[in-house]
C-alpha cells in the first residue's frame, strides 16, 4: 500500500514537471523583429501571413514588431548593428553594403529576377523599346537601387544617360511623371507600377520596359539577418526561415488571402487592397521564379546569379573591381526549409 502510494506521488510530480515543462518551452519562444525596407507592399505579406496565421509561432518564434522602412540602405544598418533581428531589402544594395563592411548577409532571394523597369506613360510617351527614350526627359534620383539600374539598362543598350535631358527627383517620384515632369523613369513593377496604373488609366495605361527583359541581369529584393545571428544564433536562423518559406508558399498560391491578411494587420491599407493584390500578382508573373527555383524550391540563390549581380555592380563602378561576392548569402536554410519548387 505503501508502495502504490509512493508510485501515486512519484506520477503526480512527473506529471506536474511536464506541465511545468510545457509551459517553460511556450515561455522559451525567442522574441524577433523584423525591419521592412519601405511602407507595406505585396512583397512583404510573406511577414504578416506568417505572423499571424501562426507560421511563426510553430517555429518557437515570437515576432515584436514589422517595421516600416525608410530605403533598402537604412534598413542593412539598423539589422547590422543589431536594432533588428531579420530584414528585407535590395540585394544589390545589400552587395553594396558588404563592400562597405556591413555584416550582412542574404537568406531568401525573394525576387529572382529584378522587378525594375523603365516606365511611362504610354498616351504621351509609348515605349516599345529601350531606343524609343531618345529624346525624352528622364526622371533620376541619384542614389540606390533605382539609379545603379538606371545606368546599367542605359550601358546594356547601347543608351548614354549623359545624353539625355535629366531631371532630378525623390521618391516617391509618380508624381512627377503623372504631371508631365518627366517623360520616363525607373521603377518597380511590384511597387509604383500599380500605383502608377491607378492614376493613369488603369492596367495597359503605362509602357514598361522590364529590365531582366533588356540585359539586367539582377536580383531583385530579399531576406536578411546580421552574420552574428547566423554566427550565434543558428537554429534560430533555421526555424525563421522555414515560417518564412511556408508563408511564401502561402503567398504564392492564396494571394488574396495574404493580402487580406496584410490589410488585416495594417488598417491603414483597407481601400488599397487592388494595389497590393496588383503588386503581388506582378512579382507571380514575372520576378519569383526561374529555372533555378524548379530544381532549388522559391528563394533559393545561386553563385552564379549571385556573381552576376555584382557583375552589374561593378559594370557601374558601383562595387570596387576586386569586390569579393563569396560570403554575401547562405542559401542553406531556405533549402533544408523544403521550399516550394515551382
Amino acid at each position: 500500500m505503501m508502495m502504490s502510494k509512493w508510485r501515486r506521488a512519484l506520477l503526480a510530480f512527473v506529471a506536474s514537471a511536464a506541465m511545468m515543462a510545457g509551459a517553460g518551452v511556450a515561455r522559451a519562444a525567442d522574441d524577433v523583429s523584423v525591419q521592412l525596407d519601405w511602407l507595406v507592399r505585396g512583397d512583404h505579406a510573406m511577414f504578416f501571413v506568417a505572423r499571424d496565421k501562426g507560421y511563426f509561432k510553430e517555429q518557437g518564434i515570437n515576432v515584436t514588431a514589422i517595421r516600416k522602412g525608410t530605403g533598402s540602405t537604412d534598413a542593412l544598418k539598423l539589422v547590422a548593428n543589431g536594432n533588428a533581428d531579420f530584414g528585407f531589402a535590395d540585394l544589390p544594395t545589400l552587395q553594396v553594403g558588404r563592400s562597405q563592411k556591413l555584416p550582412v548577409v542574404a537568406l531568401v532571394a525573394v525576387n529572382q529576377e529584378s522587378p525594375l523597369a523603365m516606365i511611362s506613360i504610354k498616351a504621351k510617351h509609348p515605349m516599345s523599346k529601350p531606343a524609343d527614350m531618345k529624346g525624352m526627359n528622364v526622371g533620376v534620383h541619384p542614389s540606390g537601387s533605382t539609379y545603379v539600374f538606371l545606368k546599367s539598362f542605359f550601358a546594356k543598350n547601347g543608351l548614354n544617360l549623359a545624353d539625355f535631358k535629366q531631371s532630378t527627383v525623390a521618391p516617391p517620384y509618380e508624381n512627377m511623371l503623372l504631371l508631365g515632369r518627366v517623360d520616363v523613369v525607373p521603377g518597380y513593377i511590384d511597387a509604383e507600377v500599380p500605383e502608377l496604373e491607378a492614376h493613369a488609366g488603369g492596367p495597359g495605361s503605362l509602357s514598361i520596359l522590364l529590365g531582366s527583359d533588356y540585359g539586367y541581369d539582377a536580383y531583385g529584393s530579399g531576406v536578411f539577418t546580421s552574420e552574428k545571428t547566423i554566427a550565434e544564433k543558428p537554429d534560430l536562423v533555421q526555424r525563421f526561415v522555414n515560417a518564412y518559406m511556408k508563408a511564401f508558399a502561402f503567398a504564392v498560391e492564396n494571394p488574396e488571402q495574404a493580402v487580406d491578411v496584410t490589410v488585416k494587420a495594417n488598417p491603414e491599407y483597407k481601400g488599397k487592397e487592388h494595389t497590393l493584390m496588383a503588386q503581388l500578382q506582378a512579382d507571380i508573373k514575372s520576378t519569383f521564379f526561374s529555372p533555378y527555383t524548379k530544381q532549388h524550391g522559391i528563394g533559393a540563390i545561386s553563385d552564379k546569379q549571385w556573381n552576376a549581380t555584382a557583375q552589374v555592380l561593378k559594370d557601374q563602378s558601383v562595387l570596387p573591381a576586386d569586390f569579393n561576392a563569396a560570403g554575401g548569402f547562405n542559401s542553406s536554410f531556405v533549402e533544408k526549409a523544403n521550399p516550394l519548387k515551382r
